[in-house]
């Protein structure tokens, strides 16, 4: 599973995550630092990404247009976690979500506590 780290998190976050074996870049990797949500959404589709993110404009987004991806993690407090421990607390996550993220799905992730939506979001 690849993994697009949005601007709003530290390289830092790419970097371990690369470290400890995944697939993962940072969105200045790519040009992408100051790019439109929606840019960096499409890019993540294209590349068969999921956004790693603290931004909620990505859920919106998803909410918006009903598209099942891309897939989003969402942190949550991401400012109370240095970014190694953003890091780590995804990847002991990671497995536990990536069959859902592999097929489109929200997750929602904070210590102590982790959220999974299927893609698309539909308001009920």
């Amino acid at each position: 599973m690849k993994l697009l780290i949005d601007a709003n998190l530290s390289p830092v976050v790419a970097e371990q995550l690369r470290a400890d074996g995944y697939d993962a870049s940072h969105v200045e990797d790519h040009g992408l630092g100051t790019a439109s949500d929606e840019a960096i959404a499409s890019f993540a589709t294209g590349q068969g990404a999921a956004i790693v993110s603290a931004d909620t404009d990505f859920a919106t987004i998803l909410a918006l247009t009903g598209k099942s991806t891309p897939s989003l993690v969402l942190f949550r407090s991401a400012d109370a976690l240095a970014p190694r421990a953003q890091a780590a607390l995804l990847a002991a996550n990671l497995p536990t979500v990536e069959e859902e993220l592999g097929v489109g799905a929200v997750v929602s992730i904070s210590r102590g506590r982790l959220r999974v939506r299927r893609l698309p979001l539909r308001s009920s």
